[in-house]
């Protein structure tokens, strides 16, 4: 055959060369024959074989007319006798123009042998760059460039050519999505562009290298003088003066610390920097930096920093990206390995479609490795049997990949239209198709296999069989579906002599019959159900020889909803067992009638609709009771929306609508919301999109749980649904004894910051984190200058039954227990809080030893109070007097450190003028506030601040903050204090 195809080749029109489809009507064979055989030899393709020739004549036409265009270009090529588009010709002409500039370029540039990626080791690693793709500038190689990305490319590319010398850049996104393979193309491209020289360097630091030592970390980053700390020898260059003149990549920038970030801030803003310890005159640098960060910028990032870096581009996760780029970046990574071990790959049909489908929270970094570990597999195996090709199968994927073909599949069509066969990869990097034959008739055959394995794997979550059915019956009938669609779409499937060979003569002749009988009662027929249900029998009857169970979870189902078919299937099995002499059992039946029911299925029936679930809270809670849900149940129904602590409540309502809206199958939306604004958003959305929704409020993960195990159901209702949840929640009586009993408060725990309730909310997570089973006892997070925090606790305690308050202060509260950040930290007071909750301990041992009782006016000291401060910036200002209580010996070394720490947890700005940054009681010598009163507002988090009290007490100074509440918000007393301007003064406004 191979001859035939050379000989073919051989004659063709060298302007216009066959296809191999062309190539495979005229041998009368299938197309992937050809594409095999052609591979196999080494014959280049259709494209390959035309391209010299018609870039010859292209070149020839653009150099007597470089300006025309594509259309008159087209019009003459083909004059020349090219049958082609003019797509495709513009394809080549970008392609000849490209490699004329790049000639252009090193003919005019003098080569350098100056060293220009310092500290750079190379994109190998990437799963981004499709190298077989034809270069045009840096960014063409990425995979997705010109799908999913294209708007972070072009956001790129206009960083890099902002004049004069490009945009500062932040690069967000999860661990392993390309950030460094961004920033490595804008590097690229800036030389291409000419925005940088091309020599010039590329300077890589990982910021979370150096964290545990702040010192050593701004040394590496600015360089030092001798004498700067112990050990600096000698002056030392850092990285940002290697740097200068191109870029600086800082990875994992958030590690970076505040001081550090001040530094950077001042670079972009003046282009100027000094080193360690140095005096002089500051040093000038012209570099673009780009930075990249897996956190939240506004929690993680001062804002002075943030502001000064204007372009931020957010990579999208895996699970984000189109299945077809998906697709691409497996493909890539099996050339590579096939490069590397100098192998042809072949990887099945199913070990393709577990890759595309499985989850992937490492993203394309773990994609690489999985595929990595797989091929190692594969190689020990090739190596053992001495095989000519590398097989990769199912078998051979990590078990978490495996997965993938385990869940229920919401995007079948999809991926069948993906992968339509096997994947064979030489080390050449030419893929290929191959004919999907074994696929096609051994698929039916793992029904049984997946069966077993996925109710083993739900069976051991502690799944009711109900729920399990429902789960494997759902999965088979679209399984069941998909095949009988493979086998329509195969163009030529094998003749009735080749499935001979793989079942026997004796049961191709029964399934024969047994088709007869369909015809007849039913009116279905066709080749597909023939092949279906001879391998189905044959794979059957092999179980049966061998005692395996036939387990079919979906029998009662079909008996009593496809009762039809389930009559036709039991005279076919009946059949069946007489010609064959064995005995089927009824679950046979059950088989037989869904391949009957994917043919006798009307076109325009549509699966029922389920209930969206939506989880939205505050911090980081929702994404992980979604997660948790979906695992148990092994599907992927709940969505997530988590407002960030110190984010409008209008920003999170459109991004849950947007959520909705996604998950919205037709019969509404429950929203399971933790508390707040958040129980308004149903109202909301449901009058701004017409989407039906319905509430609950105080969630946790075991509701979660409870919510998705019934939406996915089948016959459910919203308001069923949100009525079973909200009057009888059986997670609640599953996981406690302490429901309260009627006519008794609900139990409650109050946790407190100094400034508000953003740090009490995160104190709240960790109590919930390290004790489960909180669903009966309510956390409620207050601040303390933000409310009159006596007559708040008053209020709630009204309502509630206070067993216990954990936070920065005692308020000292009708001898409800109190419990420090510390001992909660150090584990002391989680033991203790267990007690109480468990009514073994009343009340916790006296708090004397957090010091004396305290009084605001005693608490101020002239050496620790700045009066009508110019010229600083919110961070100078917390720098400033952190270091003035350390000079003074108020508190320990690191209080400065941990103040700015705090400042990520939440806005320390509690309104008219006024912050009250703080650390913990921990790092406290002698109770103090130290305060600055600046002649200046400064910028605090976006309010402008002129009075700042920075605390440094022990949890037993309520009656500083009582008093210091009452000072803040009376205006005669606020007044005097910015009218202040000396310590004299000062004590006065505090008096009043």
């Amino acid at each position: 055959m191979i001859d035939k195809i050379k000989e073919l080749i051989e004659k063709e029109d060298k302007k216009n060369p066959l296809t191999d489809e062309e190539l495979a009507k005229l041998l009368n064979i299938k197309r992937e024959q050809i594409t095999v055989l052609r591979n196999e030899e080494g014959i280049l393709d259709s494209r390959e074989r035309r391209g010299p020739i018609l870039i010859k004549h292209l070149k020839e036409i653009l150099l007597n007319n470089p300006g025309i265009s594509d259309r008159e270009l087209t019009r003459q090529i083909k004059k020349r006798g090219f049958k082609i588009s003019r797509y495709t010709v513009k394809q080549y002409r970008n392609e000849i123009e490209d490699k004329t500039k790049k000639e252009i370029i090193n003919i005019s540039q003098p080569k350098s042998d100056k060293k220009t990626n310092l500290e750079y080791k190379g994109p190998e690693n990437t799963a981004l760059y499709n190298k077989t793709e034809p270069e045009r500038d840096a960014f063409s190689n990425i995979i997705g460039s010109t799908g999913s990305l294209k708007p972070l490319i072009q956001q790129a590319k206009a960083a890099v050519l902002y004049p004069p010398f490009g945009l500062h850049t932040l690069i967000l996104g999860n661990t392993g999505v390309g950030k460094s393979d961004l920033a490595e193309a804008m590097y690229q491209f800036a030389k291409q562009a000419g925005t940088i020289d091309a020599d010039a360097p590329f300077v890589i630091f990982n910021c979370a290298d150096y964290a545990d030592n702040p010192q050593l970390l701004l040394a590496q980053l600015f360089g030092y003088v001798k004498g700067a700390f112990t050990g600096a020898d000698t002056d030392k260059e850092g990285l940002v003066e290697k740097a200068n003149g191109g870029i600086l990549f800082l990875d994992e920038v958030h590690r970076l610390p505040p001081e550090g970030q001040e530094i950077l801030f001042y670079i972009m803003d003046k282009g100027k920097f000094r080193r360690l310890g140095e005096t002089g005159e500051a040093r000038k640098v012209n570099l673009m930096i780009i930075a990249a960060t897996t956190e939240n910028p506004e929690s993680t990032l001062l804002q002075t920093f943030r502001r000064r870096i204007p372009m931020i581009i957010e990579l999208p996760p895996l699970s984000a990206r189109p299945l077809s780029e998906r697709f691409e970046m497996i493909t890539y990574f099996f050339r590579k390995e096939a490069g590397r071990t100098g192998m042809s790959i072949k990887v099945s049909q199913e070990a393709l479609k577990a890759l595309l489908q499985y989850e992937c929270p490492g993203n394309i970094g773990q994609l690489m490795s999985d595929i990595q570990v797989a091929c190692a597999r594969g190689f020990l195996n090739h190596m053992i049997n001495q095989t000519k090709v590398m097989d990769i199968k199912i078998e051979d994927l990590p078990y978490h990949t495996r997965k993938g073909l385990l869940k229920i599949q919401n995007r079948t069509e999809e991926v069948e239209n993906i992968v339509k066969g096997s994947l064979i990869v030489h080390p050449d990097n030419k893929p290929i198709d191959v004919l999907p034959k074994e696929d096609l008739y051994t698929l039916p055959s793992e029904i049984y296999q997946h069966i077993e394995q996925r109710y083993a794997e739900l069976q051991s979550k502690g799944m009711s069989c109900d729920i399990i059915n429902y789960i494997l019956g759902t999965e088979l009938e679209s399984r069941f579906k998909k095949i009988m669609k493979q086998v329509e779409s195969n163009a030529r499937p094998l003749e009735k002599k080749d499935l001979v060979k793989i079942v026997g003569i004796e049961v191709a002749d029964v399934v024969e019959k047994m088709l007869k009988i369909a015809e007849r009662k039913l009116g279905v027929s066709g080749d597909s159900l023939y092949y279906c249900l001879a391998i189905h029998l044959s794979t059957t009857l092999e179980r049966v020889k061998h005692g395996k169970t036939i387990l079919n979870p979906q029998l009662q189902k079909v008996k009593r909803e496809y009762f039809h078919e389930y009559k036709v299937a039991k005279e076919m099995v009946g059949l069946a067992e007489e010609k064959l002499n064995i005995k089927l059992p009824e679950d046979e039946i059950g088989f037989v009638a869904m391949y009957l029911r994917t043919l006798t299925e009307k076109e325009e029936t549509r699966e029922e609709g389920r209930i969206g679930i939506v989880v939205i809270s505050h911090g980081h809670v929702a994404n992980g009771m979604a997660e948790v849900a979906n695992r148990l149940l092994g599907v992927v129904h709940a969505k997530s929306v988590e407002m960030s602590l110190d984010e409008s409540p209008e920003m999170a309502l459109d991004r849950a609508i947007e959520v909705v809206k996604s998950c919205d199958e037709g019969k509404g939306v429950l929203l399971l919301v933790d508390m707040g604004s958040l129980v308004t958003f149903g109202e909301i959305i449901t009058e701004r999109t017409g989407i039906r929704t319905r509430i609950i409020s105080r969630t946790d993960t075991v509701m979660v749980i409870e919510a998705v195990r019934r939406a996915i159901l089948p016959g459910v209702t919203l308001d069923e649904l949100a009525d079973t949840l909200e009057e009888n929640p059986k997670y609640l009586t599953r996981l406690s004894n302490n429901r309260p009993e009627k006519g008794k408060k609900p139990k409650a725990i109050l946790t407190i910051c100094i400034t508000g309730e953003g740090s009490a909310i995160k104190v709240k997570e960790y109590i919930e984190n390290l004790i489960p089973g909180l669903e009966d006892i309510e956390i409620i997070p207050i601040g303390v200058l933000t409310e009159n925090i006596g007559d708040l606790i008053s209020a709630i305690g009204e309502k509630k039954d206070l067993l216990a308050v954990v936070g920065t202060i005692n308020p000292d509260y009708d001898n409800v227990p109190f419990i420090s950040i510390e001992e909660i930290m150090k584990g002391s007071g989680i033991a203790g809080l267990k007690e109480i909750i468990s009514g073994r301990k009343k009340r916790l041992d006296p708090r004397d030893a957090h010091g004396p009782k305290c009084h605001l006016k005693k608490m101020f000291y002239p050496e620790i109070v700045l009066m009508q401060q110019k010229g600083f910036s919110k961070e100078q200002v917390i720098h400033h007097l952190g270091e003035l209580l350390i000079k003074y010996g108020y508190v320990r070394e690191g209080f400065v450190q941990q103040v700015f720490e705090r400042e990520k947890d939440g806005i320390t700005f509690i309104g008219n003028g006024i912050a009250v940054p703080h650390a913990e009681p921990s790092y406290v010598l002698k109770p103090c506030i130290a305060f600055a009163n600046l002649a200046e507002p400064v910028d605090w988090d976006g309010y402008p601040v002129n009075l700042v009290f920075m605390p440094a007490l022990l949890p037993a100074c309520k009656p500083v903050f009582q008093d210091l509440y009452n000072i803040i918000r009376s205006p005669d007393s606020l007044k005097a204090l910015k009218e202040a301007t000396n310590f004299e003064q000062l004590m006065d406004a505090l008096k009043e």
